[in-house]
């Protein structure tokens, strides 16, 4: 089983300027950077759960993921997670959806990626927003806020599917956050 920790923040552009500075000044490594699309679906008793079944583009792989959150302390989430990777994202989609889930919401996401010791650090740019998420355990969490200096930070316990939701942008059926093309 596989146990996903995280905290995240909501970023204006001074702040991710800030933290992007101090990751260079901590010696944090720079991992990499990524362009996603997010399809994620409901149905089944995912909500009753607390639980999402995501297909997630990143290039020329497709990664299927369940999460399911199974412990909140604050603004620190723990969620059950699962995730392999697709060979043909067609035929997932029509999998998923012939057990009865259907597309929800799909959004964008422009990630960089840090590694500080021993937590991972990334920085999100959505359609509607900057964000920060730190993963790791509680307590290297916590150190890393220390080194980085952003305990000023406002915590955002709100997922990005919720997020995208709440920007009420509905294309038919689908909630969605993409980018202007």
């Amino acid at each position: 089983m596989a146990i996903e920790i995280e905290k995240k923040y909501r970023l204006d552009r001074k702040q991710r300027e800030r933290v992007v500075l101090k990751l260079k000044e901590t010696g944090a490594v720079f991992a990499g950077e990524a362009f996603e699309e997010n399809f994620l679906h409901k149905g089944g008793d995912l909500k009753e759960k607390s639980a999402v079944l995501r297909l997630r583009k990143i290039g020329d792989t497709t990664i299927l993921t369940y999460k399911e959150k199974f412990r909140e302390d604050l603004d620190i989430k723990h969620r059950l997670e699962y995730e392999t990777k697709v060979s043909d994202v067609d035929a997932t989609e029509k999998i998923i959806q012939a057990l009865g889930f259907s597309l929800n919401v799909i959004y964008e996401k422009r990630r960089k990626t840090w590694h500080l010791d021993d937590v991972e650090v990334v920085l999100d740019e959505l359609p509607f927003g900057l964000y920060m998420e730190i993963e790791g355990t509680a307590e290297e969490i916590e150190k890393a806020e220390k080194k980085l200096g952003v305990g000023d930070l406002e915590p955002e316990t709100r997922g990005y599917p919720r997020l995208t939701i709440a920007q009420n942008n509905k294309v038919g059926e689908v909630y969605e956050a993409r980018f202007e093309r």
